[in-house]
């Protein structure tokens, strides 16, 4: 059950970047005028950044349980357990909780420690 749980999360975190990816390029930055153009593709490039590193953190979740080593399994779950819930009270904070966002990495957390 333990297993499930983890490979749960890294299913719900890969989920999660991936709208994440989606949202930024066709609402925020299909609406927002940024200049110079440089900089609008630095920013661009940041955003997805964090979208491929929560989607490499959700694989490292799913496949957490077949590592055969409780200390990888202990650190991994440890460090995107910090990292999630981070990205979750930040999205909390700054959107007074009406953004999805935070419950759905809020999810991801409670998932990955219940798989601890």
């Amino acid at each position: 059950m333990r297993d499930l749980l983890l490979q749960c999360s890294g299913a719900v975190a890969i989920l999660i970047a991936l709208i994440h990816g989606v949202l930024g390029e066709s609402k925020v930055f299909a609406r927002a005028s940024i200049e110079p153009p440089r900089l609008r593709t630095l920013i661009r490039l940041v955003w997805q950044a964090g979208t491929v590193a929560w989607i490499g953190g959700g694989v490292l979740l799913l496949v957490a349980p077949r590592l055969e080593s409780s200390l990888a399994r202990h650190w991994i779950v440890a460090t995107l357990a910090i990292v999630f819930g981070f990205a979750a009270l930040a999205n909390a904070f700054a959107t007074r909780g009406r953004h999805f966002g935070w419950v759905g990495m809020g999810a991801v957390v409670a998932l990955a420690v219940a798989g601890y």
